[in-house]
C-alpha cells in the first residue's frame, strides 16, 4: 500500500546554518545591533535586496509587521482608507487596523485575482493608499492596477508574503509597489519559523520603517545600503526622522536571520521545483470535470509551494463530501469557505464589522480548494495527490458522468 506523501513538513534547514548559529549561541550574541553592520540581520537585509534588486531592506518580526510598518512609514493619518483585495488572510486587514486606518475590501474573480472592475470603482471611494495581497501566489493585474493607482496618485504597498520568487513580465513581485512585504514562516519559500522583511527604494520609507521597527538611538548606522549614494540617501532620512518617531519593537533576531540567509541560495531550486509540481499536478487533475485549475495571467512566472483548484457543478453538500473523500484517501483539502473560522474567508474577520457584500468572491470561496504542495515533492508523490483528489470527485459524483459515458 502506497502512503500518502507528507505535505507538512518544511525543508531541512542547509547545514551552512549550522556553524553559524553555534557561533552566536556560544557568543550569546542574539540581539540584532550588538554586532552593528556585521550582524547576521544586517547581512540578510543587504544579501536579500540584492537578490530581489531593490535599493533597500528591514527584516522584522512578521510579514504582519512589515504591512503595518509601511502604512506607518506612508504617513496615512488615523481614518485612512486601504483597499485590498477580499481574497486574503486575516493578517492583512489586522495590519491596517494596528495602523488605526480602514480596509476597504474588493471583489476577487474565480480565478483568485482581484475583479478590476469593482477595484476601479472602489478607487473611486476616497482611497488613501493600496494593499496588493498576492494570495497563495496569484498575482493580479499589476499593470492596471499600478496605472489605475497612478492616476490618483496612491501608494502601493505588495503583501507578497506567499510570492517569493514569482516575477511580472521579468519583474520580481515586490519590487513594482512603493514597498513590498514578505514572510519566512514555516509554510513560505524561505523559513525561520516566524519573520518578515520589507523592501523599497525609498530611503525616506525605509529610514521611518526602521526607526519604527526598534531602532532607538543610532543603531540605525547598522543598515546598509546598495552604493554610497543610496547609503548618503539613507543616512539623510535617519538623521531628519531621528527621535520623532514611536518605538514598536519589531525587529528580527540573529538567529532566525542566519537561517534564512543559508536558504537564499535555494530559492532558483525552490522555485523551479514548486512550479514543475504544480504545473504537473494542475495538467493531471483538468483530466476531471469536476476540477479545474484556473489559469495564469500571461506575463506572470509563477513560484508556488500550494495548489488551489475550484470544484464544478458541485452544491454545497457535494463540496463537503469531496473534502471528506480526499481526506479519507490520504490527500487534506480545504475549501476556503466552508470553516466558521478560515481566516481567509472575509465574512469570518467580525473584528472589523458587519461583513460586506461580496457576491463574487464569497462564491468562489465556496468552492476554491487548498492544498500544500512542497517543492520537496517527487512527481510519484504529486501522481499519488492527482490520483486521490480525481477519484475523490468520483467517489462523490460518480464514475460514468466523471468519465463522459
Amino acid at each position: 500500500m502506497t502512503l500518502p506523501p507528507n505535505v507538512y513538513d518544511a525543508e531541512a534547514i542547509p547545514e551552512s546554518a549550522r556553524a553559524e548559529i553555534e557561533r552566536l549561541l556560544s557568543s550569546g550574541d542574539l540581539f540584532r545591533y550588538t554586532a552593528g553592520q556585521d550582524a547576521p540581520v544586517s547581512k540578510l537585509e543587504r544579501e536579500f535586496a540584492d537578490t530581489m534588486g531593490a535599493k533597500y531592506a528591514l527584516a522584522v518580526s512578521s510579514c504582519s509587521a512589515a504591512l503595518f510598518l509601511s502604512l506607518k512609514a506612508l504617513g496615512l493619518k488615523p481614518g485612512a482608507r486601504v483597499l485590498i483585495p477580499a481574497f486574503t488572510f486575516a493578517a492583512v486587514p489586522s495590519s491596517i487596523v494596528h495602523a488605526d486606518c480602514v480596509p476597504v475590501l474588493s471583489e476577487v474573480g474565480e480565478n483568485y485575482r482581484i475583479d478590476m472592475e469593482d477595484f476601479a470603482a472602489k478607487l473611486e471611494q476616497d482611497i488613501d493608499a493600496v494593499m496588493i495581497s498576492h494570495m497563495r501566489g496569484h498575482t493580479s493585474d499589476m499593470d492596471r492596477i499600478m496605472e489605475l493607482a497612478a492616476v490618483k496618485g496612491l501608494p502601493v504597498i505588495e503583501d507578497a508574503a506567499h510570492s517569493l520568487g514569482t516575477k511580472w513580465h521579468g519583474q520580481n513581485i515586490g519590487t513594482i509597489g512603493k514597498i513590498g512585504c514578505f514572510s519566512f514562516q514555516s509554510y513560505k519559500l524561505l523559513n525561520s519559523g516566524e519573520g518578515g522583511i520589507l523592501i523599497t527604494d525609498d530611503a525616506d520609507l525605509l529610514a521611518q520603517a526602521t526607526i519604527m521597527s526598534g531602532a532607538y538611538e543610532h543603531n540605525w548606522k547598522a543598515h546598509l545600503a546598495r552604493t554610497p549614494e543610496d547609503e548618503a540617501a539613507l543616512k539623510m532620512a535617519f538623521d531628519h526622522w531621528q527621535n520623532k518617531l514611536p518605538l514598536y519593537n519589531l525587529r528580527l533576531g540573529n538567529i532566525s536571520a542566519a537561517i534564512v540567509r543559508a536558504q537564499l541560495a535555494e530559492i532558483p531550486r525552490r522555485v523551479t521545483d514548486g512550479r514543475r509540481n504544480h504545473d504537473y499536478l494542475a495538467d493531471k487533475l483538468e483530466v476531471s470535470p469536476w476540477i479545474t485549475v484556473p489559469e495564469k495571467l500571461g506575463p506572470e512566472e509563477r513560484a508556488p509551494d500550494s495548489i488551489q483548484f475550484n470544484l464544478v457543478g458541485m452544491a454545497e453538500e457535494e463540496v463537503r463530501a469531496f473534502q471528506d473523500a480526499s481526506a479519507a484517501r490520504g490527500v487534506k483539502v480545504q475549501v476556503f469557505g466552508l470553516s466558521t473560522d478560515n481566516a481567509r474567508a472575509f465574512w469570518n474577520w467580525e473584528f472589523l464589522g458587519k461583513a460586506p457584500s461580496l457576491p463574487k468572491t464569497r462564491e468562489m470561496l465556496m468552492k476554491a480548494c487548498d492544498a500544500r504542495l512542497p517543492a520537496r515533492l517527487t512527481l510519484p508523490e504529486i501522481d499519488f495527490i492527482a490520483d486521490a483528489l480525481i477519484k475523490a470527485a468520483q467517489d462523490v459524483m460518480g464514475n460514468h458522468r466523471a468519465f463522459g459515458t
